[in-house]
């Protein structure tokens, strides 16, 4: 089994190539910053970012169908109610807006763009239509499709997401067998992908950190078939394929 074995790859966004919890523990600092005055001491960016996993994970779950901005000014509500302080709902929808915000991981733009010479790519994204398109303007590539759970009206890890990925992707003249899915979240990505029976590459970005940050936890998995702790890695990976033939 080789990289260029493959003809597509589908991506996770949020996580995998958009540094997500970055974005999030920016977006949280007023709402965090009024914890620490309450509290005398301030939040852990895990501890920020387990929170965030828990609501988010819940609410995606029993609102499948919201769109990702209103979802996430939810979260926001909820944390707030979580950490005992107060926030308005102009600061909530405030935070369901900042995704455009969130940045690229440094080497994201350049490693697909590379990438791109040599395969399809695919976003396979937890996002709203909108909202990605501002992430898309930092990855600074044309994409073949993008499927978001806008368009589908659920929330990985949900079998639909997936189901909708393999119903859709001969549109772009690709096969089941010729799809690498690429994510770093093992709950959002890895799991359902496994289950469809998907090859998966692992991003590994928090390979020097604790925990699972702004995912929840998974255990019990069958280890993906390829695994990489950064795109610059999969990269020189690839390149390497290349020269082994």
């Amino acid at each position: 089994m080789k990289l260029t074995d493959y003809k597509v790859l589908t991506f996770d966004c949020y996580g995998t190539l958009i540094d997500w919890e970055s974005g999030m523990v920016a977006g949280l600092k007023l709402l965090t910053d009024r914890v620490e005055q309450q509290r005398g001491k301030p939040l852990s960016r895990d501890e920020i970012l387990e929170a965030h996993a828990r609501q988010e994970s819940f609410h995606q779950a029993q609102t499948p169908a919201k769109h990702y901005q209103s979802l996430l000014a939810t979260v926001y509500k909820r944390l707030a109610e979580h950490w005992g302080v107060s926030a308005s709902w102009d600061e909530c929808e405030a935070y369901g807006r900042s995704v455009e915000n969130w940045p690229a991981f440094e080497d994201s733009a350049g490693a697909l763009q590379y990438l791109k010479k040599y395969y399809k790519l695919v976003i396979l994204s937890n996002v709203d239509n909108r909202s990605f398109v501002g992430s898309n303007r930092k990855l600074q590539v044309e994409f073949d499709a993008i499927y978001t759970a806008e368009d589908i009206g659920s929330y990985k890890p949900s079998p639909r997401n997936f189901d909708y990925l393999l119903e859709r992707i001969g549109d772009i003249g690709c096969t089941k067998d010729e799809i690498l899915h690429t994510a770093e979240s093992l709950f959002h990505d890895h799991r359902p992908a496994e289950k469809v029976g998907l090859t998966r590459c692992w991003v590994y970005r928090r390979h020097d950190q604790q925990g699972f940050g702004a995912t929840m936890p998974v255990s019990d998995l069958t280890p993906p078939e390829f695994r990489f702790n950064s795109m610059r890695d999969l990269v020189a990976a690839h390149q390497e394929a290349l020269r082994a033939g």
